[in-house]
C-alpha cells in the first residue's frame, strides 16, 4: 500500500490528459492537499508566454521586490563612513529657524567625521543634506515612494527611493550610529518612536537619540512623563533613552560622546 512520498507529484512532472487530479502535491517546498492542489507545474507557470499577469502582485512576488530593495540598500551603503541620520518635517519653509539648524546641524556633522543620512525629501531633510554637501561631507537621502512625494532634493549625492516603508527604516538603523531629530510630524514620530523602542529592548545598543528643540519636544516630553510612565505603561529609565537640546555643539557632541568617537 503506498504511503504520502509515494503519492508525492515531482514538479515538473507531466500529468495525462485526462488523468485524476493528485491528492497530494509538491509546489518547491510547499505541500498542497485535497482542493488546494493546483493544475500544472511552476515551470509551466514561469514558462508560459500567455495567461494571466495577476502573479505579478502575489506575495510571494513581493518577497522578491522587497529582497531586491535590502539587496540594493545594502549594496549602496555598505561602504559609508560613520553616520547619524537626521530626521525632521518635510514642511519645514527653507530659510526658517528650524532650516537654518538643520543646516548647521549637518554641517557640524561633517566635521565631527560623520555622514549624514536623511529621509531625502524637502525642508528639515534638506536643510541637512545641504549642511553635509557643503562641508563637502557625505549627504545620503533615503526616499521613499508616496503619492506626493517630489523625489530626493538636490544636496544627496547618494541616493536610494525605496518601495516599503520597512526597508527603509532598517538602513536608517543600521547605517548610522544614531539619530538627530528635529521638529516634525507623523513620521518624524514614527521614526525616533521606532529608534526608542529598539534601544529599550536591546535590539541596537548604544544608540544616541537627541531631540532638537525643547520648545517643540517639551509637550511630549510631560505627556511622556505624567502620563505613560505615571501610569506605569513605561519605567522611568526610558525617559534616559534620548537628549534634549537647543544646542547644534551640544547635540552632535551627544551623537560624538555615546557612540565613542
Amino acid at each position: 500500500m503506498g504511503n504520502a512520498e509515494d503519492a508525492r507529484i515531482p514538479e515538473g512532472a507531466e500529468v495525462p490528459e485526462g488523468a485524476v487530479s493528485p491528492g497530494e502535491q509538491w509546489l518547491g517546498p510547499v505541500l498542497r492537499r485535497r482542493e488546494q492542489v493546483q493544475p500544472g507545474t511552476t515551470d509551466q507557470r514561469l514558462l508560459d508566454s500567455e495567461g494571466d499577469s495577476e502573479w505579478v502582485h502575489t506575495d510571494p512576488w513581493r518577497v522578491m521586490r522587497i529582497q531586491s530593495e535590502f539587496v540594493e540598500g545594502f549594496g549602496a551603503l555598505a561602504e559609508l563612513p560613520s553616520a547619524i541620520s537626521v530626521f525632521g518635517s518635510a514642511r519645514t519653509p527653507a530659510g526658517s529657524p528650524e532650516y537654518e539648524a538643520g543646516v548647521a546641524i549637518g554641517k557640524a556633522l561633517v566635521d565631527a567625521g560623520f555622514a549624514v543620512i536623511t529621509g531625502g525629501g524637502p525642508g528639515a531633510m534638506e536643510a541637512a543634506n545641504k549642511g553635509a554637501r557643503e562641508a563637502k561631507g557625505v549627504s545620503v537621502g533615503l526616499g521613499i515612494e508616496l503619492p506626493f512625494e517630489s523625489g530626493l532634493n538636490p544636496h544627496v549625492d547618494i541616493g536610494v527611493n525605496f518601495r516599503y516603508f520597512f526597508v527603509r527604516k532598517t538602513m536608517f538603523v543600521k547605517y548610522a550610529q544614531g539619530f538627530v531629530v528635529l521638529p516634525g510630524g507623523l513620521g518624524t514620530l514614527d521614526e525616533l518612536f521606532e529608534a526608542l523602542t529598539l534601544v529599550q529592548t536591546g535590539k541596537v545598543t548604544r544608540f544616541p537619540i537627541v531631540l532638537f528643540g525643547t520648545a517643540y519636544w517639551g509637550g511630549l516630553i510631560d505627556w511622556l512623563r505624567d502620563t505613560v510612565v505615571a501610569g506605569g505603561k513605561a519605567s522611568e529609565k526610558d525617559l534616559l533613552l534620548f537628549h534634549v537640546t537647543d544646542d547644534v555643539e551640544e547635540a552632535v557632541m551627544l551623537v560624538t560622546k555615546e557612540v565613542g568617537r
